[in-house]
């Protein structure tokens, strides 16, 4: 087996034209980059998000003179300020309540009062985010990346125009200029975002109480997880989703399994539903909705309506067309392989190309790019990144589903292995959900893994680790794995696609 996955391995280095050597060529100013004594940088990232940044620590690692600008005076984009990190606060916080109102005595800790400090808890979200954006400026500084607080726009192909936080204009020059302003959130016609009563996903994170009842448009990620959050601590929550499935890109199977348990925490779903107007003018909020085919109209009432339909990529005011730069008809530059613009030494990475609005593969982006401009390899397989819904269960996967094999016309096979089977989940009485995995017929290459269970996030990196060296079933199956732990269900997961579990 070790020596099958050894041959896998450099085939797939082979594939992408990776040396197998562990030695790697040396970067130096004979390539024809900046020297530390010039104005001009090698590389300028318009955006300090989780693409922009790390990009620019990698940038400086390699050697490049790196300057990062950034307009909202704080690092760590939209992910880290009114993102994914606010977010997983609020729902780690909202969560423990919940247990300790709900759960604790089933496991013979008994609480006599449990009670909501809101204000308490936004501060534990906002202290968590001044602490890691304060992390990112001390890396800037570690690596000795230049950072400049404002508004980045073209004036040229290797020269952006820099409107200050302090209201200055500047020019910064560079040769190799990325774009990676992200996404922004996206509204619907007719609906204005106040972030009082009708919320965006950040009005959403610091709502000053708590409402009684809360209406969500959009059954994606971050519509469900807000909607967690405030349903834990309160809220009824009622989700309108035009399409006929919530997160549609998700393994059906398993999004069956995830829509009946978020309906059993007092969730409630209206599907192929289409809202057609909306009235703020009260003390509340009035949404019109009907069936997304046609039909009745239907008046829903609310304390709190969260837009929560999908973001757009952030391109306007950075003066692309005034350089040429070609996008789609949404917004999104493209790029080829190596991220590169139709202009000479324009790139972008990021939520402002194709591929998944992620911050983690904003990030892989952002590593891969600065090392094609270093004269290094780089990859990102769009198809391998991981995603995650952080609500209780957690829903997390990797590669194909099985409706995508089926259209596809792939022969495969299925492996299932419940938490209600596993040892651990049992002990700890968080035995919902199961492990899914999809391999070939033939050769037994994983092909996709789906998790639902309350650690699912963490659980699917072994999955994702497999699926990006080629691994097969067997593999897994193979690999000891320590007992009892919630990873056994990947193991045993493992072993029904190509043989039998034992437990089950």
């Amino acid at each position: 087996m070790a020596m099958a996955s050894l041959a896998r391995r450099k085939a797939y280095l082979l594939t992408r034209n990776i040396s197998t050597s562990p030695l790697r060529s040396s970067f130096s100013l004979s390539r024809g980059f900046a020297s530390s004594g010039s104005d001009e940088n090698d590389v300028v990232i318009i955006g300090g998000g989780p693409g922009g940044y790390v990009a620019a620590i990698k940038a400086a690692q390699l050697g490049l003179k790196t300057t990062c600008i950034e307009k909202r005076g704080a690092l760590g984009g939209t992910c880290l300020n009114v993102g994914c990190i606010p977010s997983k606060a609020l729902l780690h916080s909202s969560h423990m309540y919940h247990e300790a109102k709900h759960v604790f005595a089933n496991h013979g800790v008994k609480v006599s009062s449990v009670e909501v400090d809101l204000p308490a808890m936004l501060a534990q979200k906002d202290t968590a985010v001044k602490n890691l954006t304060r992390g990112i400026e001390g890396l800037f500084k570690k690596n000795k990346v230049n950072y400049v607080k404002g508004y980045g726009k073209f004036l040229s192909p290797s020269e952006v125009s820099v409107e200050t936080t302090d209201g200055e204009t500047t020019v910064v020059k560079g040769k190799h200029i990325i774009v990676a302003t992200g996404s922004d959130v996206k509204s619907l016609p007719g609906i204005t975002i106040d972030e009082k009563k009708i919320v965006s996903s950040t009005g959403a994170l610091s709502l000053s109480e708590i409402p009684k009842k809360l209406i969500v448009i959009g059954a994606g990620y971050i519509g469900l997880e807000m909607g967690s959050v405030w349903g834990r601590l309160g809220s009824e929550v009622t989700v309108v989703e035009f399409a006929a499935d919530i997160v549609p890109s998700m393994d059906g199977e398993i999004r069956k399994q995830f829509q009946r348990s978020l309906e059993k925490q007092k969730m409630k779903f209206m599907l192929k539903t289409k809202v057609v107007g909306v009235d703020s003018s009260g003390d509340g909020v009035k949404l019109i909705v009907e069936p997304a085919e046609g039909g009745d109209q239907t008046t829903l009432e609310a304390d709190v309506v969260l837009v929560s339909a999908g973001r757009s990529p952030f391109t306007s005011g950075l003066d692309l067309d005034k350089i040429g730069v070609e996008t789609d008809k949404v917004g999104r530059i493209l790029v080829n392989e190596r991220f590169s613009t139709n202009v000479s030494g324009v790139y972008a990475i990021g939520d402002v190309i194709p591929g998944p609005m992620l911050a983690h593969k904003a990030e892989e982006d952002g590593v891969a790019c600065v090392e094609f401009i270093a004269g290094k390899h780089g990859h990102v397989d769009y198809d391998k990144v991981p995603g995650v819904v952080y609500t209780y269960p957690e829903v997390a996967s990797v590669g194909k589903t099985e409706e995508q094999l089926k259209k596809d016309g792939v022969s495969y096979r299925v492996g299932k292995f419940p938490f209600m089977a596993n040892s651990r989940a049992k002990a700890i009485d968080t035995a919902e959900g199961l492990v899914k995995i999809l391999a070939d017929k033939e050769t037994d290459k994983i092909l996709g893994v789906h998790i639902m269970s309350p650690n699912a996030g963490e659980l699917i990196h072994e999955a994702v680790l497999a699926i990006n060296y080629d691994a097969a079933s067997e593999d897994i199956a193979r690999v000891c794995h320590a007992h009892p732990t919630m990873s056994e269900a990947i193991k045993e997961a493992a072993m029904a696609t190509y043989d039998k579990p034992i437990h089950m």
